[in-house]
C-alpha cells in the first residue's frame, strides 16, 4: 500500500511532466496549449501516465512525448524498455 508521501511525490511528478509534454506537443504539432493539453489528457498515454504503478512518471518529458506521438500517428504505443 502506498504512503501518502509516495502518493504526494507521484502528484508532484505529474505536475512537473505534464506541462513539458504539452509544450513538446505544441512545438511538433504547431497547436495552441489548450488544444495539447485537450489531446495529451485524452491520450492512451496519458491513461497509463496518471496510473502510478506503471511507472510511466520516470521517463523523460521527450519519451513520454514519443509515445504520445506514435499513439497519433498508429492509434497505439509502445512500452520503453526502461519501464
Amino acid at each position: 500500500m502506498e504512503t501518502e508521501m509516495e502518493k504526494k511525490k507521484f502528484e508532484a511528478m505529474l505536475i512537473l511532466l505534464v506541462p513539458q509534454v504539452v509544450s513538446l506537443i505544441v512545438e511538433n504539432y504547431s497547436c495552441s496549449e489548450v488544444a495539447a493539453s485537450e489531446e495529451f489528457y485524452s491520450s492512451k498515454v496519458y491513461s497509463f501516465l496518471e496510473q502510478e504503478d506503471t511507472k510511466l512518471w520516470h521517463l523523460s518529458p521527450l519519451t513520454i512525448f514519443n509515445m504520445f506521438d506514435e499513439e497519433k500517428q498508429k492509434g497505439t504505443f509502445t512500452f520503453p524498455e526502461e519501464v
